[in-house]
């Protein structure tokens, strides 16, 4: 509670007390007022999946318009913005995603690192240099804190990122909504097993995280452990693989997110024609396997 100022006493001569006691309590609401927390506040942003590897043309740039006509407060990506594990072709890629984000330069940009962006040291200062963000960051919008990773070397988040992850947490605890992103989606295997115990699912329990969020798959896929609500996010660009069909989570998307109060509303919207059919969901509608019957 906010601390109070010392009022002076003032006195009812009929009712000694009551005036002063009557300050008191509007003192009080108002230190309570002060002390709420700003949950109440509402944004939404722009999230995308893999722009690679295999970029399909015309895909991503069709997202970034269908995502930028909904004016989101930021645009969140899941990493895989280059083709990239080439050195010598680093620069003009870059600077080609730049010119096609060009119009957008109004929104604010958080781009996650994937293994087709960082794969050597070289590759690493790139994408510092043409994201203006260290490969592994936190951010704050409103009441909502977010905290990216860098897996791109290996499917595994190394000890020194979930060093990085708990003390980021520790130090953003009061934040009412918190997301993890990476581009791997490390936690997949032990989600999918029901195993409560791996590193990344205890940080997030004991700090209250509830959104997790990767991409690398292309495919949509819905988790719920422990009350964390785990996304794999579709392709904004990359190739569809497998039997590319929608009902199995195949398919080409931007995803509006509503941070209203403490929780986050997803809606999940397919390309329009001639990228997709426009259908909308929710992360209800998928699980493990796809779309839910």
């Amino acid at each position: 509670m906010a601390n109070l100022k010392t009022r002076p006493r003032v006195r009812n001569p009929q009712k000694p007390g009551l005036l002063s006691l009557s300050w008191f309590f509007v003192a009080v609401a108002a230190a309570l007022i002060a002390a709420a927390p700003t949950g109440g506040q509402s944004f939404h942003f722009a999230l995308l999946g893999d722009r690679t590897g295999e970029a399909q043309f015309g895909v991503y740039e069709e997202a970034w318009r269908e995502a930028a006509a909904e004016n989101p407060a930021f645009v969140l990506t899941v990493g895989d913005t280059i083709q990239g594990l080439n050195d010598k072709t680093i620069d003009a890629e870059w600077q080609r995603v730049m010119q096609i984000l060009k119009p957008y330069h109004s929104l604010t940009l958080f781009l996650t690192p994937g293994n087709h962006d960082v794969w050597d040291a070289e590759s690493a200062g790139a994408f510092e240099r043409y994201s203006h963000h260290p490969l592994h960051y936190s951010f704050d919008w409103q009441q909502a804190h977010f905290t990216v990773l860098d897996d791109s070397e290996n499917d595994a988040l190394k000890p020194e990122e979930l060093a990085f992850l708990e003390q980021d947490l520790e130090q953003h605890r009061t934040q009412p909504v918190k997301f993890i992103i990476s581009h791997r989606p490390a936690w997949l295997f032990p989600v999918v097993l029901g195993d409560t115990h791996f590193p990344l699912h205890q940080l997030a329990l004991k700090y209250g995280v509830k959104y997790v969020l990767a991409g690398h798959i292309h495919q949509m896929l819905h988790f719920n452990l422990d009350g964390i609500t785990y996304l794999s996010m579709a392709s904004s660009g990359g190739h569809l693989r497998n039997d590319k069909s929608y009902e199995h989570g195949w398919f080409f998307q931007h995803t509006d997110v509503v941070v209203d109060n403490a929780d986050a509303h997803f809606k999940i919207e397919e390309l329009k024609p001639p990228f997709g059919q426009g259908r909308v969901t929710t992360p209800a509608n998928w699980g493990s396997a796809g779309l839910m019957p």
